[in-house]
């Protein structure tokens, strides 16, 4: 039976988090903030990918969340196509934070 990152009591070791793939990663921090309904870190995610230029156009505004949260997953799975490229260490710093920080709440 796997763990899901809202399954979890209490925050995730960074050691044991930094033996996963950026892609493991990716998934559990995507899990988490869709449960927590954190439009905001998929926002700051958006911002590390190279083809960040693109998603400028997308208002991220909170007043403006809406359905944008499931755009924003949309817009990454469209952005990943092209791999992680220079991006990967920002991103996986990113994901490991927020598990970190909000795993187990």
């Amino acid at each position: 039976m796997t763990e899901s990152p809202s399954s979890r009591v209490g925050p995730q070791p960074f050691a044991e988090l930094d033996a996963l793939s950026t892609e493991e990663l990716r998934e559990r921090a995507f899990e988490l903030a869709r449960d927590r309904r954190d439009a905001g870190f998929f926002w700051d995610v958006i911002q590390h990918l190279p083809n960040a230029d693109e998603a400028a156009s997308l208002d991220g505004a909170p007043n403006a969340i809406g359905n944008e949260v499931d755009e924003a997953v949309a817009l990454w799975r469209q952005f990943t196509g092209h791999g992680y490229e220079e991006s990967e260490p920002l991103l996986r710093a990113a994901f490991i934070d927020y598990l970190m920080r909000h795993s187990g709440r």
